[in-house]
């Protein structure tokens, strides 16, 4: 394999621009670089959580992950370009519903918290869902494949669901919202 980056500063994007992977270039703050920039973060968090102890499954899943989101970021660079197929959401689709058959149903809603590794799952979950929204807003303006919205879509509800397993894992209870600000303080 050649080397792909040999040179890591080009001083190309030093005027508030940046080539996308079709050779345009656009701002640095549009739209487009947003979107990409949230699934990037989204990844990096992903691999903080990958630094957590939890099972081979989890692992196994998350490294899938952030080799699909590193091929939605490569879709998003380059207009018109689609790599994340059917079958991935499908796949999100079913581990999704394999993991929530473990857990009790929620009667309330839970904030953000119990172990360490589901506190960060709880910050890729928030990300996933700024990636979403910034994703419509790109979509709206200029088309991105309705595979990737679903992706990120399915992707939020399965972290969501990878919060609780991970406090389930740690024999930590959700953090359970308590209305009218029951809480002790």
């Amino acid at each position: 394999m050649a080397n792909r980056l040999s040179k890591i500063y080009t001083k190309t994007g030093d005027a508030g621009t940046t080539g996308l992977g079709d050779g345009t270039r656009v701002a640095k703050d549009s739209l487009r670089v947003a979107a990409m920039g949230d699934v990037d973060e989204l990844n990096s968090i992903i691999g903080l959580m990958l630094t957590e102890p939890t099972t081979t499954e989890i692992k196994k899943v998350l490294t899938r992950i952030q080799h699909d989101l590193f091929d939605m970021g490569g879709e998003i660079c380059m207009p018109g370009y689609a790599m994340i197929k059917q079958e991935r959401v499908t796949a999100l689709e079913n581990t999704l519903d394999k993991w929530n058959d473990t857990l009790t149903p929620l009667k309330e809603f839970i904030l953000p918290g119990g172990s360490r590794a589901a506190a960060y799952c709880h910050l890729a979950r928030t990300v996933c869902r700024r990636a979403e929204r910034t994703m419509t807003t790109l979509n709206n303006q200029e088309k991105i494949t309705e595979i990737s919205l679903q992706y990120i879509n399915r992707l939020s509800d399965l972290l969501f669901v990878l919060c609780r397993i991970l406090n389930k894992e740690a024999g930590m209870p959700d953090v359970l919202w308590q209305n009218n600000h029951k809480a002790s303080t």
